[in-house]
């Protein structure tokens, strides 16, 4: 049986992205990891309102708060012990990681 590790790294700061990925796959490359990815998604662009007043009957609102939202996606099959020191390694705050592992089986 073997494991996949999918990690799926998001941040609004696209350098701070990009330094993480860049930095585990050298990693991968330095241990012999069989490493896939990273999956680029297109950026998510998000438009949030902003009210002047909290107060209900005021409609007053400012120009809306725009950012965007920048995606990679990493699969490390096999290799338990690099997935686990990858997934347990302390990222940047703008940078939000999620691990999720699957146990695959031979056919």
């Amino acid at each position: 049986m073997t494991f996949v590790t999918c990690l799926t790294l998001q941040s609004g700061d696209r350098a701070a992205l990009d330094g993480v990925v860049d930095d585990i796959k050298r990693t991968a490359e330095r241990k012999g990891a069989a490493l896939k990815g990273p999956h680029t998604h297109p950026p998510d662009h998000f438009s949030v309102p902003q009210h002047q007043r909290l107060h209900a009957d005021d409609d007053r609102q400012s120009s809306p708060w725009s950012y965007t939202v920048f995606t990679r996606e990493l699969e490390i099959h096999g290799y338990q012990t690099f997935a686990r020191d990858v997934a347990g390694r302390s990222f940047p705050d703008s940078v939000h990681v999620e691990v999720e592992v699957e146990q695959v089986q031979g056919a």
